[in-house]
């Protein structure tokens, strides 16, 4: 039996620090868990000289990733250093050396992630990525494991703590989406460059994860569609709350027909939902399994701390089964490699939704019966309407919500509509998650 579980750590940022801290602070709780020590055996990052507030063992640090590969005292190697390119030659190189791998690196899976798990299950080692989807939220390991036996309908949430950060002090603040975003980068919540988080590709990543693990089928990451929130205003967020609604960007998915629903884009959903009332940086994740029915889970989304939790929770599993001398207990993908099956992606115009429609308009007579006329030849029904007083004249906003309909139906209703005379702006769209009433 091994005396101990060895790990060797690639990447010393902001995760790489957190995982070192939860090893060496929760070692001896660490050990009754696993049976033996996990200790950090070497760690490999470019700078080695910066001070991130840790007393580490002497000789730990190198800037040579390989060395922390080869190294025989390393069990698993954990691979925190983000992007993809080097990333993969890195996860790619540990498995061809027939190293355990953990990562946190969901744009990497996203994009590789088919053959990373491929190479794991042909070398027969374990490949965890617990923290690359909602960071301290163990919603990979209820996926492959806690509802394994479960058909799971749907799933959708928040994924990214920034997006749902800004839109929560735009609610709260009534604010722009430029002055909140400006805001979230002075308090460290947002990137210098925002674009992946308000832009919805860093949800789309994690929402093709989970998808693949929910389902059994392989996804391609750019056949999802991805919508962000940098055109939401605060004149939205208000009509929302008048219909007793909450904008979120969410990931969806969904099991249509034998047919997938990947879609990640900001949507309104009943303020009473348990997802709507998940502000600030918290993420939230709901699962509709046949035999459990409704699921959430809560909590921080990113971190160091509660993402390098996650990361050594993959760590203590992978110990745990090299202890016990079992191979790739659990497959990489949830579904045995042999036994997912590719489903079909729908495409976004044949999805079905409720919809909230904004149009600026000029106030004159009729304007709301042309615009409810063509929604009409095209078989949308409206489900209610708010319009403002009266402004013979002027530009005034005419708020639509729907009942269910197609997304083909609708955007080809709209491009007529922006085509009258009296419409001053494109149309606003905003699908809607709930019961159509």
């Amino acid at each position: 039996m091994k005396s101990r579980i060895g790990v060797g750590l690639i990447g010393f940022g902001t995760v790489g620090t957190g995982v070192a801290k939860v090893l060496l602070d929760h070692a001896a709780l660490i050990e009754r868990r696993v049976g033996v020590p996990v200790e950090l055996v070497r760690i490999a990052d470019l700078d080695i000289s910066k001070d991130r507030g840790i007393k580490l063992p002497a000789g730990l640090l190198t800037t040579d990733a390989g060395a922390v590969i080869h190294d025989p005292a390393v069990d698993v190697v954990v691979e925190l250093i983000g992007g993809c390119d080097v990333a993969k030659r890195i996860v790619l190189d540990a498995i061809a050396a027939g190293k355990h791998v953990v990562t946190a690196n969901k744009a990497l899976l996203a994009l590789h992630g088919e053959e990373i798990y491929e190479a794991a299950t042909r070398q027969g080692v374990a490949i965890g990525f617990e923290a690359s989807v909602g960071g301290g939220i163990p919603i990979i390991r209820s996926l492959t494991e806690g509802l394994a036996g479960d058909a799971i309908y749907s799933l959708y949430g928040i994924i990214n703590g920034t997006s749902n950060y800004i839109l929560s002090r735009m609610t709260q603040e009534g604010h722009e989406f430029n002055a909140v975003l400006q805001e979230a980068q002075q308090a460290g919540y947002a990137e210098a460059d925002p674009t992946f988080d308000v832009e919805g590709i860093d949800s789309a990543h994690k929402l093709a994860i989970l998808v693949n693990l929910a389902f059994g089928t392989p996804v391609n990451v750019k056949e999802i569609y991805t919508e962000g929130i940098t055109r939401i205003t605060p004149t939205d967020i208000a009509y929302a709350n008048a219909f007793g609604l909450v904008i979120k960007l969410l990931g969806i998915a969904k099991l249509v027909d034998g047919a997938i629903e990947a879609r990640v884009h900001p949507t309104m959903l009943p303020a009473t939902s348990p997802i709507a009332q998940v502000d600030g940086v918290y993420n939230a994740i709901q699962v509709v399994g046949e035999a459990v029915g409704d699921i959430v889970l809560y909590g921080r989304g990113a971190g160091s701390m509660p993402t390098g939790q996650a990361v050594v929770a993959d760590i203590i599993a992978i110990g745990r089964d090299i202890l016990a001398g079992a191979q790739r207990r659990v497959p990489a993908a949830s579904f045995r490699q042999d036994q997912r099956r590719p489903l079909r992606l729908k495409p976004m115009e044949e999805i079905s939704s409720l919809y909230y429609l904004r149009f600026m308009v000029v106030d004159r007579p009729g304007v709301l019966a042309q615009i409810a006329g063509e929604l009409g030849r095209f078989g949308i029904s409206i489900s209610s309407v708010l319009q403002q007083g009266r402004r013979a004249g002027q530009t005034v906003p005419v708020v639509i919500k729907t009942h269910q309909a197609r997304e083909r139906d609708v955007r080809n209703a709209l491009a007529e509509i922006n085509r009258k005379p009296f419409v001053s702006d494109p149309a606003t769209l905003i699908r809607v998650e709930g019961k159509d009433e």
